[in-house]
């Protein structure tokens, strides 16, 4: 897992071009949708091909409406662990699919039971 936070191309293309060569589980960068753009050309020019600039997850996080560091904190956190999980990211309510994906039992029992 790698998170780059710079806001800064002169850092985030030469650490990212390395990031982007191994299968790294999870490499995300922070920035605009307009940065995000310019860094993927940047890599592209030092040679990162298109199948590891499609890795980058750009911009960072899930929307969860950030204002501070601390939230902005919490929906890259959010986005790593459903990374991570295989979770969709997405709003539990009114979701009919179980809550926990990897078979364990969850407060209410077992996948898909009513208490």
């Amino acid at each position: 897992m790698l998170c780059v936070l710079t806001h800064d191309a002169k850092f985030d293309v030469p650490l990212l071009e390395l990031a982007l060569k191994p299968p790294v589980a999870y490499v995300g960068a922070m920035g605009s949708h307009r940065t995000h753009l310019e860094r993927n050309e940047r890599l592209r020019e030092v040679g990162v091909t298109e199948l590891e600039v499609a890795r980058l997850r750009s911009p960072i996080g899930l929307d969860l409406g950030a204002r501070t560091p601390e939230e902005t904190a919490l929906s890259i956190t959010a986005e790593i662990v459903a990374v991570r999980r295989g979770g969709p990211g997405a709003s539990l309510r009114g979701a009919h699919t179980p809550i926990h994906h990897d078979g364990t039992r969850g407060p209410m029992g077992r996948i898909g039971e009513v208490a």
